[in-house]
């Protein structure tokens, strides 16, 4: 199963983003993001056995419980090389990206071969097939600033992949475990 570690933003900063995307122009070329699987990802595990999860899931659980509970909020926006629309993420980044490290070497020490790219913390909005001119819509989000909420969960995700063939078809997400952070209720 294809699995990835991720933040799950609640149901109002998703909401208070979708009003801000909905603002921004259509643009001819781009696949929008559907907003029930607005995610920030922690760390890629990519094809999964079913073997492994639960040793995935036991050193998550450690993961989560060796993090504090912290504050986050998206704002701005970025692109990653004209193909990926993004927003941003301000407050305790430094908190963010060392839960982002234990996710991704909890991945390591059960062997899944994942993405190991360096973190960089961001929401993904919309891409495009071809390399893209994101200036209006980075205009309309440099003034985006969310509200701030506490993270106090680590979610692993199950993405399953469009199989129809439909054009636009997203993937779809499926949360198979979740731990609270150190000191979260």
């Amino acid at each position: 199963m294809r699995l990835f570690a991720a933040v799950l933003p609640p149901a109002e900063v998703v909401d208070e983003l979708g009003g801000h995307v909905d603002r921004l122009p259509a643009g001819d070329g781009l696949r929008w993001t559907g907003r029930g699987g607005w995610h920030l990802t922690l760390a890629f595990y990519g094809d999964v056995p079913e073997a492994t999860v639960p040793d995935l899931s036991e050193r998550l659980a450690r993961a989560a419980a060796r993090t504090a509970a912290f504050g986050i909020g998206l704002r701005g926006g970025g692109h990653f090389g004209g193909r990926a629309l993004w927003t941003g993420v301000g407050g305790e980044t430094a908190a963010l990206r060392r839960l982002a490290e234990r996710a991704g070497a909890a991945g390591r020490k059960t062997g899944t071969d994942g993405d190991h790219r360096s973190y960089r913390p961001h929401l993904t909005l919309a891409r495009a097939r071809d390399t893209y001119d994101f200036g209006p819509y980075l205009t309309a989000l440099d003034t985006f600033a969310g509200t701030p909420w506490t993270v106090a969960e680590l979610a692993l995700v199950r993405s399953n992949l469009p199989r129809s063939g439909v054009p636009g078809e997203q993937p779809r997400y499926e949360k198979v475990g979740g731990w609270p952070l150190a000191g979260a209720r």
